[in-house]
């Protein structure tokens, strides 16, 4: 069973409070990354499930934590520019499928 090697403490103390930073700033990205990718799959499974008033409003919801994750540059600004544009797409094709 392979495990990962030990990581040693850095020496000096500039190093230590680095690694102590690291451990915070990690917990903050995962959070956030995890808000961005719940945000989106709760727009997506609106979109499956064919309801378009709810798709809107977490659409809506949706594209205020993209752009709060990725002006922090959590994740690229593109691709927050990306998913927002297809999951809008999805969203305006609920509508015009409903119509």
């Amino acid at each position: 069973m392979a495990t990962k090697p030990k990581k040693k403490n850095p020496r000096l103390a500039s190093g230590r409070k680095r690694a102590r930073q690291d451990v915070k700033l990690n917990a903050a990205n995962s959070s956030l990354r995890s808000k961005y990718r719940t945000a989106v799959k709760n727009v997506e499974k609106a979109v499956l499930t064919g309801d378009k008033a709810k798709a809107t409003e977490l659409f809506a919801k949706m594209q205020q934590v993209v752009d709060i994750v990725a002006d922090k540059g959590i994740f690229h600004k593109n691709k927050a520019a990306r998913d927002k544009s297809r999951l809008s797409a999805k969203v305006k094709g609920l509508a015009a499928a409903a119509a």
